[in-house]
């Protein structure tokens, strides 16, 4: 009777026991179950709708399809993230709490362009995304770009490959960015050929970039939506085009947003000669003007300030670094003649290009010519260049001495845009 009577205690013991376990599954079990549906479609540079508002908190199966060309992502304020491919479409599930959810899309400049949004509660306003930081990179050090201007290329048809690599350069003694280049240098590589030649581009984007790149060849002639359109990380693409014209020309990535692309550091110049050259001369240098809107230490150029109606550049510089040529000056010889090929990258401000102590005795800006030796002996003092404008100036130095190379816009001279030439031993006293 005793065992019969323990069994039976037994059994009532683990039947308790198996019904609490099945109770506490059913518990866990609810806890994962969809309270709703959501879904959202990311376009070029934008989420739809912008915002999501749901009755209740939960866990909701999201739907977002990409309509765009490139891949996105949507990152929650939470930690989920959600990548999408160009064309492609995903399922995955979020719990939205009581206080609601922020959302962007990570990928540089993406955020400040507008793909952000919320979800929120019955109509009540989310908590905000995370604070991202970034530490100070102090062991990145400006490089002092070379300025000379390269050799024209050699024969008629051109082979250049240009990659596009993201990485973290300083563009001031106190300023890290990571920028978006052609070849890891900003400006990217000059590229120098005549009338007539045939110009083949191969424009790689590395699988470890983040973003899609483009090229726009100002020189060019082609359609927008055919050799200019974006490639994704991982893709290749062949650009192929004809100087036609001589001048100064710009290249720069033109992917959405390109004011975004061009502030971050990807232009360069391209040197077209007349078919029968350029006359000799002692000394030819490259100069490129144009603008940084610092973000966080490390982080991406600000697009807000860039995008601003009446934008403030934190530096404007030559060649990509602040002062650098005031600290490294660059060298020509006493009377000698000097060729400066200059451009204007921008991306928003005009420049007024002047070196001090020199009057150009020969400009050729987009087409037009001061020559030398003119009829009234006329010279120039300065050359105005909008964003994406070149010219070609050339002078001599009459004495051994310093001529600073600045914009005459002097407000922006002690942001960065300032320069010496170092004519002799830069002393005129002897």
């Amino acid at each position: 009777m005793n065992i019969v009577i323990r069994y039976l205690l037994f059994a009532s013991a683990a039947l308790t026991l198996l019904c609490s376990c099945q109770t506490g599954a059913l518990k866990a079990s609810a806890s994962n179950e969809t309270v709703g549906e959501l879904s959202l479609v990311m376009h070029d540079l934008s989420y739809e709708p912008a915002a999501l508002d749901v009755s209740r908190s939960g866990r909701y199966r999201i739907t977002v399809k990409n309509e765009s060309a490139v891949p996105h992502d949507v990152e929650f304020a939470n930690g989920i993230r959600i990548d999408v491919g160009p064309k492609q479409s995903t399922t995955s599930f979020i719990d939205v709490p009581g206080e609601g959810l922020a959302y962007r899309c990570s990928l540089p400049g993406h955020e400040q362009a507008g793909m952000k949004g919320f979800i929120s509660v019955n109509r009540q306003t989310p908590g905000s995304l995370r604070v991202h930081t970034h530490t100070p990179e102090s062991t990145i050090k400006p490089e002092r770009v070379n300025p000379e201007a390269p050799h024209r290329l050699p024969g008629k048809l051109h082979n250049i490959e240009l990659v596009a690599i993201e990485s973290n350069m300083a563009v001031a003694k106190d300023a890290v960015q990571n920028l978006w280049t052609f070849g890891g240098h900003v400006p990217g590589p000059v590229i120098r050929v005549k009338v007539g030649d045939k110009v083949r581009v191969h424009l790689i984007n590395p699988s470890t970039n983040k973003l899609p790149h483009s090229v726009d060849f100002h020189a060019s002639q082609v359609a927008w939506n055919d050799e200019m359109t974006s490639i994704n990380p991982g893709e290749d693409k062949i650009y192929e085009w004809k100087a036609d014209y001589a001048g100064v020309w710009m290249y720069h990535c033109g992917s959405n947003p390109a004011l975004h692309h061009i502030a971050s550091g990807m232009y360069g110049m391209v040197i077209v000669e007349p078919a029968g050259g350029l006359s000799p001369v002692d000394h030819e240098f490259a100069l490129v003007q144009s603008e940084f809107y610092i973000g966080d230490q490390g982080s991406t150029t600000d697009l807000n300030k860039a995008a601003s109606g009446h934008p403030s550049p934190d530096y404007v510089v030559f060649n990509g670094v602040a002062m650098q040529y005031k600290d490294e000056p660059i060298a020509v010889k006493t009377g000698k003649k000097v060729r400066i090929f200059v451009m204007n990258a921008g991306p928003n401000e005009d420049s007024a290009f002047h070196i001090v102590g020199t009057i150009f005795n020969r400009v050729i800006k987009e087409g037009m010519e001061l020559s030398p030796g003119n009829k009234g002996h006329w010279g120039s003092q300065a050359v105005d260049l909008a964003p994406s404008q070149g010219a070609i100036v050339e002078f001599t130095t009459k004495e051994d001495g310093l001529y600073p190379i600045v914009t005459h816009a002097f407000n922006f001279v002690g942001k960065g845009a300032l320069g010496l030439i170092k004519a002799g031993d830069g002393d005129p006293i002897h």
